[in-house]
């Protein structure tokens, strides 16, 4: 692997809470749901995907973070279009500092949770507190139980890294730390789940364990109502716009997923490369050693070679560190949202059952029961919350893969120069051995 600490994955900012009222906060989000009108799928996928890029503060790059050192770089070009606009954060969190633990009955790594806050929830200004993943993974479905109505933010997968064989390396170790920034970030970012109690637990708590031993914490009244809806209920149909939503969920993950693939046999097949340049630019040097007038040629291809491989190298680290890392998380995060709008489906089915039943009954005017109206108000509620969040998710994966692909062309065209570089600089040397003849 290439030598120097690795680099930062790019993070997404927050947005601005008055773009974004919360479905019960009364007319004013009646105004921003369009009142009772439903929009069509073209419409909203149209709204969704096709929209000006937003531009999201980074909220994991510290102040002094340099920009790259070459003046061509795009990253450098386009620097100026991720400037935050003077937007105000009121909470930071960081994961760093991993630590390896070895006790008798298992091994495992703990991360530094940093927190800054000036939020009256917060009975200090700033906590640090040492997690392990299990620890994180706690706080997802903790997160997923008391708000079943938002989209929860995806953990890197506890077992299955592809090309990682050693998870206590510290390529390994660094990258899963990155993602694990990125998860609390999200959800410091958000501006539902970022209030959540289990949230402030995690970050705050210096034993967490007495906390998880307290067993299965009371369930939010919408999350209890949602997580004992059973499968008796048949959906009938899902609204267009939902149904647009999950279909381009389906072509999205098969998209990323053959990205994914083939990006994976690109990578085996440079490493393989790389394996080849670094036997072959040795044999030119030893070559050199029987040569006369041809040994200071051949030792500049050699050299040449190795600049090559080096380049090589640097990309494949960076294909593998930076662009592979957040096509996963997408493919996960995609899973996230189809569970989401699998569970709006259920209160939808359970709704609709309910309202056939009153209307079965033999009343000329039957009122509606108050059970059918909760159903009905959790039902909007998870329409409101799931167009929120999928407007979110499309807003930061345009924000992501915009900085993502950008780097990606800019790491190939250092890759190229360096290559263009290596072997331009033996021309000067075989035209000069030509001229002394």
């Amino acid at each position: 692997m290439a030598g120097g600490p690795p680099k930062a994955l790019p993070s997404t900012g927050p947005h601005s809470l008055r773009d974004m009222p919360h479905p019960l906060a009364g007319s004013s989000s009646e105004e921003a749901m369009g009142g009772d009108s439903t929009p069509s799928p073209d419409l909203l996928m149209a709204r969704s995907f096709g929209d000006k890029d937003l531009i999201l503060p980074n909220g994991g790059t510290p102040a002094g973070t340099s920009s790259p050192a070459s003046p061509s770089s795009l990253l450098n070009r386009l620097q100026l279009d991720d400037d935050i606009d003077g937007e105000t954060r009121d909470l930071f969190v960081t994961v760093d500092d991993p630590k390896k633990h070895v006790c008798t009955m298992e091994t495992y790594i703990t991360y530094r949770i940093t927190t800054k806050s000036t939020r009256v929830e917060f009975d200090l200004p700033e906590y640090s507190v040492r997690r392990r993943y299990q620890d994180f993974d706690w706080l997802r479905n903790k997160l997923e139980e008391s708000q079943p109505t938002h989209l929860i933010p995806p953990l890197p997968e506890k077992f299955v890294v592809k090309g990682v064989v050693d998870r206590f390396s510290e390529e390994f170790v660094e990258t899963r730390r990155k993602a694990l920034d990125k998860f609390l970030k999200r959800i410091t970012d958000h501006p539902v789940l970022s209030f959540n109690e289990h949230f402030n637990v995690f970050l705050t708590a210096k034993d967490l364990n007495a906390y998880k031993k307290q067993g299965i914490a009371l369930l939010t009244r919408v999350g209890e109502s949602v997580k004992h809806v059973t499968g008796g209920y048949k959906l009938r149909s899902r609204p267009l716009e939902f149904a647009a939503i999950g279909d381009y969920l389906d072509t999205f993950a098969l998209k990323l997923g053959t990205i994914d693939r083939i990006a994976q046999r690109i990578i085996k097949e440079e490493i393989e490369y790389l394996v080849e340049l670094r036997e072959y630019g040795p044999v030119y040097s030893t070559w050199s050693a029987l040569e006369g007038e041809l040994a200071e040629p051949l030792e500049g291809v050699s050299a040449c070679i190795g600049n090559c491989s080096t380049a090589l190298e640097e990309l494949t680290d960076d294909i593998t560190e930076e662009f592979l890392p957040v096509l996963r998380e997408y493919i996960l995060y995609s899973d996230s949202m189809k569970s989401v709008l699998k569970k709006r489906d259920q209160v939808q089915a359970e709704y609709e059952a309910k309202l056939e039943a009153v209307a079965l009954r033999k009343e000329e005017r039957p009122k509606v029961p108050a059970d059918v109206e909760k159903c009905q108000d959790r039902m909007e509620c998870f329409n409101a919350d799931l167009k929120a969040d999928m407007e979110r998710w499309q807003n930061n994966k345009r924000h992501d893969f915009r900085q993502l692909l950008v780097g990606l062309a800019d790491k190939n065209i250092q890759y190229y120069e360096k290559c263009l570089m290596a072997w331009e600089s033996i021309i000067p040397l075989l035209q000069e051995k030509q001229e002394t003849k």
